[in-house]
């Protein structure tokens, strides 16, 4: 018993030795030791080199400069600086509010030349000065662009960094000359007019901007009903907000078009229009719109019809989007008839009817 468990801790501390390095071990135990570790290390994928992303996410405080630890990644053989990784790293800075570091960053791929500068990265760095530096350097920095780059991006982002400030005078100003040079044809200068409006209280303009919005033949989004329905709320105008969320039901239906589901699509038409209201220029063009969408002719026309008996006024925003349904469905002739039509409504000349038709020719 005793001479066993002698044999058992004598045993015990060869192993210990061997481990520690102290006592050899024997031939065919190093080659099944090399072996296991072998197949191990062939079973394990080897480990990834470090991305810039993954070198520079963990670097968090606003106080950490990251352009000496880009420059260290980008020395090492192995790695490589895209354009896209580093868009895509100044974007992911921006969603995670590291305004500083992004500006750092956006800076150094524009003096370093690894990244040629486009409008879009123009529009980036302006709304990142503006946040660090306020809105006099974004001002500067807009007015040094040449003229190429002057285009509807970097225009927008000195808009939003006016809105963000509140000055409504500049903001006005800026928006009226981004629409003298065509820019404002998506609803994200719209709805930083009505963000601005809400962020100061004076939400009864609201209503007002998206109005104009969809004159101008501008789709409203998301973002943009919901600060309408806000701005209702905020006043307690509960027939402008029974109103907008009918209308919503519409931009649900396109919702349901995009996505092929057809059925879904005319149920949603159905009620939308049911709660439409008749007089509704601007809503009845819109379900016309959306069921050109779906290739429905009849309706179409039924619509049209319906709009030209029960609206007084028909704008040019309403014959311009029917002759692009008529086009659309390849009714060359009908089209042609409304074209006449419209001549003889005394509305102002607008060169989008003879484009249309001419298109359709095409």
């Amino acid at each position: 018993m005793a001479s066993s468990s002698l044999f058992a801790v004598a045993r015990r501390l060869i192993s210990l030795g061997r481990r520690g390095g102290l006592l050899p071990v024997p031939p065919y135990r190093a080659v099944a030791s090399s072996s296991r570790s072998n197949s191990a290390e062939e079973g394990t994928p080897p480990a990834r080199p470090p991305t810039l992303g993954s070198t520079l996410w963990p670097l968090g405080n606003p106080c950490t400069l990251l352009v000496p630890e880009i420059d260290l990644w980008a020395a090492q053989p192995r790695n490589c600086l895209r354009d896209v990784d580093l868009r895509r790293i100044v974007k992911e800075m921006r969603t995670r509010l590291r305004h500083r570091q992004a500006l750092e960053v956006s800076e150094w791929m524009n003096i370093k030349g690894h990244v040629k500068f486009l409008p879009k990265d123009h529009a980036v760095h302006l709304d990142l000065i503006g946040h660090i530096h306020g809105v006099g350097a974004a001002e500067t920095y807009f007015n040094n662009l040449s003229d190429k780059d002057k285009t509807v991006k970097p225009y927008g982002a000195l808009l939003n960094c006016y809105t963000r400030e509140h000055l409504v005078d500049k903001a006005l100003a800026h928006f009226q000359k981004m629409k003298e040079l065509g820019f404002v044809f998506i609803a994200l200068p719209y709805n930083n007019l009505m963000s601005l409006y809400t962020n100061i209280g004076q939400h009864e303009l609201v209503p007002l901007v998206i109005a104009e919005m969809k004159r101008n033949g501008s789709v409203p989004d998301n973002f943009s009903y919901n600060i309408c329905i806000n701005a209702y709320g905020t006043r307690a105008n509960f027939f402008g907000l029974e109103n907008t969320l009918e209308e919503m039901e519409s931009v649900v239906a396109s919702h349901y078009i995009k996505g092929d589901l057809r059925e879904n699509a005319y149920s949603t038409l159905q009620k939308a229009e049911a709660k439409m209201d008749k007089k509704d220029s601007g809503a009845c063009s819109h379900l016309i719109s959306l069921h050109g969408h779906l290739g429905d002719k009849s309706e179409v026309k039924r619509l049209w019809a319906l709009q030209m008996l029960n609206c007084k006024r028909h704008l040019n925003t309403d014959y311009t989007n029917m002759l692009a349904v008529l086009v659309k469905f390849d009714e060359i002739a009908e089209a042609e008839d409304l074209l006449k039509e419209w001549e003889s409504s005394k509305n102002a000349f607008n060169f989008k009817f003879p484009n249309i038709l001419l298109k359709g020719y095409c």
